[in-house]
């Protein structure tokens, strides 16, 4: 375990020392010191309950990669994702909102964080029907897969996998979703929510059929080699897409950009430890309905994101929901490997 987490610890131990050093630059007091250190630790553990269906997902995915990469999504993807969602992702966002410059972006985060926040707030709405449907694509690919030999759930996954066959399904569930949601708001939020979803939903496709060419012709230049570029670009978008959640979710807690990189890059890591494990242990094939677990969780994701379009959910309503269901599958995992042990062969 230790080997595993090796690295997410020293990036703990580093980053809570300059949230505290953060703190007392800020304040200049004890107390203000230790309340920004207790805020890092927090949105820590929030990127990491949020984030641990994450893991699985992209173990699920990185276990038909090539080790070569395999190692670049653990490390140049790792990367990308700590610095470009926990950092670029909400200036971005505030650049586009507020039409002003990148490095304007930086100044009124570091100067004015209230601002900040009142325009993150604002553009919640399309990045929860953005995130939402390409989540619940990802969801409901899993399920509608008529190739889907193990079922947790029976009386429901043996029908999604029955209807697979049926062309764009998933699309027509995504689509009927999105609708219903976007009838309950006025119709100004409507038109944002409807056309926000219809690009996730385009990204979902986009990035399959891309992911698609790219590995089809590495793999005339590679000799079959298994998940490459197209695989990592998928990875990248779903990595995205997960964080979402938590950016939007740590400015209840803070509205510093520099707390909140800090917070949520420390649970990043923790996230690469446990998708390193996952794929190294072969934890995925020993227990068969952890991957079921977390695209439940994926999908009750995405329903939450859309709820939030209407009202604030807790991010701890969030992060324990998803572990709860992934508990569960772990749970009926090793009693089904308990029962297959005892019963004769």
């Amino acid at each position: 375990m230790l080997h595993y987490f090796k690295w997410a610890f020293i990036v703990t131990a580093l980053g809570l020392a300059l949230g505290a050093a953060l703190g007392w630059q800020m304040t200049g007091t004890v107390g203000g010191m230790l309340t920004i250190f207790f805020i890092c630790t927090v949105l820590a553990v929030l990127e990491i309950s949020l984030s641990f269906d994450n893991a699985i997902v992209n173990a699920n995915k990185l276990k038909d990669m090539t080790p070569e990469w395999q190692h670049r999504f653990l490390t140049w993807g790792i990367i990308i994702a700590v610095f470009g969602m926990r950092i670029v992702f909400p200036l971005l966002i505030v650049v586009i909102a507020a039409k002003i410059g990148p490095w304007q972006a930086m100044v009124l985060a570091a100067s004015r964080p209230e601002e900040y926040a009142r325009i993150m707030h604002d553009a919640h709405l399309p990045i929860a029907a953005f995130g939402g449907t390409f989540l619940m694509m990802v969801g409901l690919s899993f399920f509608f897969d008529h190739e889907k030999d193990v079922h947790w759930v029976q009386w429901l996954e043996r029908r999604m996998q029955k209807y697979a066959t049926i062309r764009g399904i998933e699309v027509a569930i995504a689509l009927i979703t999105v609708l219903i949601f976007s009838r309950f708001l006025d119709p100004t939020e409507s038109e944002v929510f409807f056309r926000s979803a219809i690009w996730g939903l385009l990204t979902f496709l986009l990035v399959e059929v891309l992911g698609g060419l790219l590995d089809s012709s590495q793999e005339m230049l590679q000799a079959g080699a298994k998940g490459g570029l197209g695989a990592f670009l998928y990875l990248e978008v779903l990595d995205a897409s997960f964080s979402f959640d938590g950016v939007i979710g740590a400015f209840a807690l803070t509205q510093n950009l520099f707390v909140i990189a800090i917070g949520l890059g420390i649970g990043a890591m923790y996230v690469r430890s446990m998708t390193i494990m996952l794929v190294e242990k072969g934890t995925l094939t020993q227990y068969r309905f952890l991957e079921h677990g977390a695209f439940y969780a994926i999908i009750a994701l995405s329903l939450i994101m859309f709820l939030q379009s209407f009202f604030r959910i807790p991010e701890v309503i969030t992060g324990l929901g998803g572990a709860a269901l992934i508990g569960i599958s772990l749970w009926s995992s090793i009693r089904w490997n308990r029962v297959a042990e005892q019963s004769p062969q």
